[in-house]
């Protein structure tokens, strides 16, 4: 029930509007001056003030400025006998919500009053939704207690109240975007919008008018004028995901924008000054990508003052636990159910698969785990399914310039699975994803039995088989075609970088069922 408090120096009309309220059901309470209204407003914190302009002491404005002062100021609506347009546009710049003249009407107070209310609710619940967005993007709220992690906040911390731009790096569903909210939430930015654009969804022609706006006229159905994201966004954030996919021309116009701080929309003539603060991430690499001649270099140093790299989630296993449990707790909310935990077979599978999806993936996994759960723990059967279904994380090789030798790296990885299966042959094959014969054949024909063999193996990775192993067929598929790419597809060049035939190269090329390789 809503709380009015009536301030009226005339007995009469206090008495009126309090019958008028509480016949609608309202909790009314009066006051005969603004010092008295002020101690009831401490006791009773009332959600509406309905106040005479003209008083004693203390009149409605007086009032009303004392009013604004406190942590919760109720909505304020003044009334008056000498109503004039100059007092109603002060009493309006002052703070108050509505100015009534008397003699007052009975549906126009409680139409004035019904708006009231419905403005506090609003006001209240916005409130409530930033308040909650600044809880879930708060810096406590980054799960994970592995080095990675820390470290990736301790950068957040840093940066977050500062104008710097961020380039936040990672493979898709690693969380790139909550970490660009943890900076826009913990800035002194958090009051104003945070815009996101995923510049590889949107189609090139489209892009730019999404960004920049644009006026009437600019193309064919531009009936009218459009402001773009980043003046939609002035005084907040703008978040550029997946920025390695923009076009060059954008690449450029993005440059302007964070050298002169200044837009021009599609079709306009005349600049628009922004004051925005742009993150961006990307799962590319774009220094590869510059090389290519597909981003601009000038535009990478401005977009990388602080560089933030989010490691997958295979490689930081220790959180994975805790955002397990975070999941478990959310979903199990969400859907109104009882599940309590994980047992301990399905959190051993949980943590030594490799996610490939990374925590996108995780979040989807147990999101159905607990909708199908039918007690209150979620087992190993409540998982295999979606864990044996998934494809096997890649090992990301990048191919130097001066080429990588494709059977060292074979050779390397048969030692690698034999190490990590106590050297139990069968195991070592599911590790690479072979077939036994096919394992063994390889194993014999590089004579990696023999100890002076395995030590003269050139080292080529940086990391080790991950625990649910890799699929060697789909890392080699994928350095040929690295190797293509890099060649400009030429086959011979190609074959070269992997340090082979260009037959040998070709007939592998074939095997996968790829395009035929030109030699020259």
């Amino acid at each position: 029930m809503a709380v009015i408090l009536i301030v009226d120096d005339e007995t009469l009309q206090r008495e009126i509007l309090t019958t008028i309220l509480a016949d609608e059901g309202y909790e009314t309470y009066s006051a005969a001056s603004g010092e008295e209204a002020l101690k009831l407003v401490k006791a009773y914190e009332p959600d509406i003030v309905l106040t005479d302009l003209k008083m004693g002491k203390m009149d409605g404005i007086e009032l009303l400025e004392k009013l604004k002062g406190l942590k919760q100021p109720p909505t304020v609506i003044l009334m008056t006998a000498f109503g004039t347009v100059d007092s109603a546009v002060e009493a309006m710049k002052k703070g108050a919500f509505d100015y009534l003249t008397k003699p007052l009407d009975k549906e126009v107070v409680l139409l004035a009053v019904r708006r009231a209310l419905e403005r506090k609710e609003l006001l209240q619940r916005n409130l409530e939704l930033r308040k909650a967005l600044n809880d879930m993007f708060s810096i406590q709220g980054i799960i994970g207690h592995s080095k990675a992690i820390k470290d990736i906040v301790h950068i957040v911390r840093k940066v977050a109240d500062s104008p710097a731009t961020v380039l936040i790096l990672g493979e898709s569903g690693t969380g790139k975007e909550l970490i660009a909210k943890a900076i826009h939430y913990n800035s002194g930015r958090r009051e104003k919008s945070f815009m996101a654009i995923n510049c590889a969804a949107i189609p090139e022609t489209l892009l730019e008018s999404e960004l920049f706006g644009y006026e009437p006229g600019a193309f064919t159905g531009a009936t009218q004028r459009k402001k773009g994201l980043f003046e939609a966004a002035s005084g907040g954030t703008i978040f550029l995901d997946e920025v390695g996919d923009l076009p060059l021309m954008t690449q450029s116009k993005i440059l302007r924008v964070l050298q002169e701080r200044e837009i021009m929309r599609v079709g306009g003539r005349e600049p628009i000054k922004v004051d925005v603060r742009i993150v961006s991430a990307t799962n590319k690499d774009l220094l590869e990508e510059m090389k290519h001649g597909r981003f601009r270099e000038d535009l990478f140093y401005r977009l990388k003052v602080v560089t933030i790299h989010m490691p997958p989630l295979r490689d930081r296993k220790e959180d994975i636990p805790d955002l397990a449990s975070f999941f478990l707790q959310k979903f199990t909310h969400n859907f109104g159910k009882n599940v309590i935990k994980i047992d301990e077979a399905a959190m051993k599978a949980v943590i030594q698969y490799g996610w490939p999806g990374n925590v996108r993936e995780l979040q989807s996994v147990l999101e159905k785990a607990v909708l199908m759960c039918e007690s209150d723990t979620i087992g190993l059967a409540d998982i295999r399914g979606e864990l044996r279904s998934a494809p096997r994380p890649a090992m990301g090789i990048a191919i130097p310039d001066d080429g990588i030798d494709l059977e060292e790296l074979e050779k390397e990885l048969l030692v690698k699975a034999m190490a990590k299966s106590s050297q139990v042959l069968a195991r070592a094959a599911r590790l690479l994803d072979m077939n036994y014969d096919a394992f063994w054949y390889s194993w014999k024909k590089y004579e990696l039995d023999l100890p002076e063999r395995r030590s003269g193996i050139k080292c080529i990775l940086q990391q080790d088989i991950p625990d649910v192993g890799i699929s060697y067929v789909e890392l080699e598929k994928d350095l040929l075609q690295k190797a293509m790419e890099k060649a400009n597809n030429v086959g011979a060049r190609a074959a070269k970088l992997l340090n082979m035939s260009y037959r040998a190269f070709a007939y592998r090329w074939d095997k996968y069922g790829l395009n035929r390789p030109s030699p020259m």
